[in-house]
This record gives structure tokens, sequence and C-alpha cells, in this order.
């Protein structure tokens, strides 16, 4: 899966969040640390929303953009 990601460069490197996923973000001294760590906090951040939805009747819709 893609997901858009908002790089923004601070004092200590680079911050980097997924603003479809609310709360996910991450870090690194250079854009492409913080790339690889946003890509790790986006597979935990969804490992965390499925194992919350463990036992929920869940379904999936596909959406055009």
């Amino acid at each position: 899966m893609r997901y858009k990601v908002v790089l923004q460069e601070s004092d200590e490197g680079f911050s980097v969040s997924c603003p479809g996923l609310p709360g996910c973000w991450s870090q690194g001294e250079s854009e492409l640390e913080a790339i690889e760590n946003i890509k790790d906090a986006i597979q935990e951040y969804l490992a965390a929303i499925t194992d919350s939805l463990d036992g929920a009747e869940v379904r999936e819709v596909e959406v055009s953009v």
C-alpha cells in the first residue's frame, strides 16, 4: 500500500507524519532515515489497529481517488 507522508526539517533532523493515519509519526537524522522509520511506524500502527479489531465484525470497502 502507498501512504502520503509529510516530511519536515527540524533542528534535530527530520520529522515525518502520515496524515491518513492520525498520530502516526516518526523522525530521523536524515530524510532517508526518517522515511525508513515512518515505514516501520506505519506497519506498527496498522498492526495495532488490526489487534484492536480482534473479534469485531469488520468489512472492507474500496474507494477510487
